[in-house]
C-alpha cells in the first residue's frame, strides 16, 4: 500500500472538499457513547430485563445508583457538547439543568411505557408473556427511546435526540423522530419500515403495521430554492386509529379522526373523518363510515391487504 500516496491525496481532499470536514470546530457527541446511553436507559426502564445476571429486589438501589451516577455524567457531558455546536450562551450549566430535568421525568417516561408494552401484548395474539414483548419485540426499543428523546428535544437539545432515536432507527428499521409526539398505549406490529416524521402527531391507542409512512407531502422554498425548515408538515392520527401495512399518510394538514382504519397499501393525502374507513376499491380510493367491526372481519378483502 502506498501509505504516503495515499495520506497525502487525502489530505488534498480535506482541503479542497471541505464541506463534509468537522476540523478546529467543537466537539460533536460521541456516537459510541450515545449508542452505550441509549443501552442503560433501556437497563432503566425495564429493571432487570436486559442484565447479565439476575436482579433481586434488595439489590435494586444501589445497582440503580451505580446505573444513574453512570448515566449523568456522560448525560452531561453530550448534551454540553449538542448545546456548544449550537453556540449556546451557557452550554456547561444548561447542560446540567437539562440532564437533571431528563432523569426527573424517567418515572414518568416508564409510566407511558408501560401502556405501550401492554398495547403490545394485548394487539398482537402471538405474544405469550409480558417478558416476550420486551426482551423480542423492537417496538419496545424504539418507541421507549423516542420518548426519551422526545424530552430533550422539547427542551431544546440539537443533535443529541436525533442520535438516540437513530440508536433505535439501526437497530429495528423504525424512523421515529424525535419531534414527534406520541400518545400512550402506541404499538407497531411486526416494527420495520416505519417513518414518523418530525411534527406528526399521535393520539391514544394507535395501532400500525409495518412499512407506514407518516410522511411530508413536500416543503417550502425560499427565493433561493432552499429549503423551509420548521412548519406543521406531517399527519394528525386521532385516538383508536388503525394504519395497515404499506400505507403512506402525507401532509401537516391531513387529519385522521378517531376510531378510523386505515387500510393496506393506502395512499393518502387527504383527511378521514372519525369512524371510517379508507381503502383501495380497484383503483379507486374509498372512505366510508365504518360498520362494526364484526361485519369486516366477515369480509376483509374490501379494504385489508
Amino acid at each position: 500500500m502506498k501509505s504516503d500516496a495515499i495520506k497525502q491525496a487525502l489530505l488534498e481532499s480535506y482541503a479542497r472538499d471541505g464541506g463534509i470536514n468537522h476540523l478546529d470546530g467543537v466537539n460533536l457527541p460521541s456516537q459510541d457513547v450515545v449508542s452505550d446511553l441509549a443501552r442503560d436507559f433501556m437497563h432503566v426502564l425495564f429493571p432487570g430485563y436486559f442484565e447479565q445476571t439476575s436482579l433481586a429486589q434488595k439489590d435494586v438501589p444501589a445497582w440503580l445508583d451505580r446505573l444513574l451516577a453512570k448515566i449523568d455524567q456522560r448525560l452531561i457531558t453530550e448534551i454540553e457538547k449538542s448545546l456548544r455546536f449550537a453556540q449556546d450562551d451557557d452550554p456547561a450549566a444548561n447542560a446540567r439543568r437539562i440532564a437533571t430535568e431528563l432523569l426527573t421525568q424517567l418515572p414518568e417516561i416508564r409510566r407511558v411505557v408501560k401502556t405501550d408494552v401492554t398495547a403490545a401484548y394485548t394487539g398482537d395474539p402471538a405474544a405469550r408473556s409480558v417478558e416476550e414483548i420486551i426482551v423480542a419485540y423492537p417496538c419496545v426499543l424504539a418507541i421507549s427511546l423516542q420518548r426519551i428523546a422526545h424530552v430533550l428535544y422539547q427542551l431544546g437539545v440539537p443533535l443529541l435526540p436525533r442520535m438516540l432515536t437513530e440508536y433505535g432507527h439501526e437497530r429495528t428499521g423504525v424512523d421515529i423522530h424525535p419531534g414527534a409526539n406520541i400518545g400512550t398505549h402506541f404499538f407497531i406490529d411486526h416494527c420495520a419500515g416505519v417513518v414518523i416524521g418530525e411534527t406528526a402527531f399521535i393520539g391514544n391507542h394507535v395501532k400500525l403495521y409495518q412499512g407506514v409512512t407518516l410522511g411530508a407531502k413536500s416543503f417550502e422554498v425560499d427565493g433561493a430554492g432552499n429549503p423551509v425548515k420548521g412548519g406543521k408538515r406531517h399527519p394528525n392520527i386521532g385516538d383508536h386509529v388503525t394504519i395497515y401495512a404499506h400505507a403512506t399518510i402525507l401532509g401537516g394538514d391531513t387529519r385522521i379522526g378517531a376510531h378510523s382504519v386505515i387500510g393496506g397499501n393506502v395512499w393518502l393525502l387527504e383527511s378521514v373523518p372519525a369512524n371510517n374507513i379508507a381503502y383501495y376499491k380497484g383503483d379507486d380510493l374509498v372512505i366510508r363510515a365504518r360498520q362494526k367491526m364484526e361485519s369486516l372481519v366477515e369480509d376483509p378483502d374490501e379494504w385489508m391487504i
